[in-house]
């Protein structure tokens, strides 16, 4: 299955509770972390919801 880069770019402080436990199923740890994952229907929908906060690597 194809893969996809994701960086966290903005913060999670002050986000609904959601949103920061999104960032955290995703497995980013810190700021400005690099993270692959599969591009699964339910990963793609995680990172669209949370998609103010990560950009995609390429």
């Amino acid at each position: 299955m194809a893969t996809i880069r994701i960086k966290q770019v903005k913060s999670a402080i002050n986000r609904p509770l959601d949103q920061k436990r999104t960032i955290k199923a995703l497995g980013f740890r810190k700021l400005n972390q690099v993270l692959e994952k599969e591009a699964t229907p339910q990963i793609l929908g995680m990172i669209k919801k949370v998609s103010h906060l990560v950009e995609e690597v390429k």
